[in-house]
């Protein structure tokens, strides 16, 4: 097996597809693409390589192009022969893995897409700030059924998934925001606080989120 070419930027959505490449221990080299809402020439350059020119893009080891966050979860389990993070079908996890990991890009991620940068979708400008407010609540009602969902001391319970990676990254996001999650989703903090410090996480995590780790 070869190097993985991963196209993203630290601290962004490519921190999922990142910290699992850390965990599995496999080679990858990281492209930093730079500001897509405002940098026409950063989004040319990953167009090349992904028409969406969306992160995370994995260019894996055959030279073939893996995009959207769960078809890589799945296929980086697959390759490497792993139930680590991603369990077995049959197991008694599987069907909630599956539900909550589709949950996540599915319902939470984008409401990033829309407000990071509402001119996309709202042209008048005097609408976009009361839409931005709008998907921010939103995205903490679905962050609130986030963690309805989750167990203790890790998403599945006892057990240790790629949800626990989701999770950590959704709580190091500016939105919903730690304040806010402190008191309305405190096992999603909890889960957060602990995989910063797993063994074969801590490092690609303090690369991503530097010293709130």
């Amino acid at each position: 097996m070869t190097r993985f070419t991963l196209y993203g930027n630290r601290g962004w959505g490519s921190v999922l597809t990142e910290a699992q490449l850390a965990f599995y221990g496999l080679d990858y080299e990281f492209v930093q693409v730079g500001e897509l809402f405002s940098d026409a020439e950063a989004r040319q350059r990953l167009k090349a390589v992904n028409p969406l020119s969306q992160i995370p893009t994995l260019v894996m080891p055959d030279g073939s192009i893996m995009t959207e966050s769960v078809a890589i979860t799945l296929a980086l389990a697959d390759l490497t022969g792993s139930t680590d993070l991603v369990p077995e079908p049959g197991s008694p996890e599987r069907n909630t893995f599956l539900r909550w990991l589709v949950f996540f890009p599915a319902n939470i991620h984008p409401t990033y897409t829309y407000a990071d940068d509402p001119a996309r979708f709202v042209s008048v400008k005097e609408a976009q700030a009361p839409f931005e407010k709008a998907v921010w609540d939103y995205n903490r009602r679905l962050t609130g059924i986030w963690h309805d969902a989750a167990g203790s001391p890790w998403f599945l319970g006892e057990r240790f998934s790629a949800l626990d990676i989701y999770t950590c990254a959704l709580m190091h996001w500016d939105n919903p925001g730690r304040t806010w999650a402190e008191t309305a989703t405190p096992r999603l903090i909890a889960i957060a606080d602990a995989a910063v410090k797993h063994e074969r996480l801590k490092d690609v995590l303090a690369l991503n989120y530097g010293s709130s780790v």
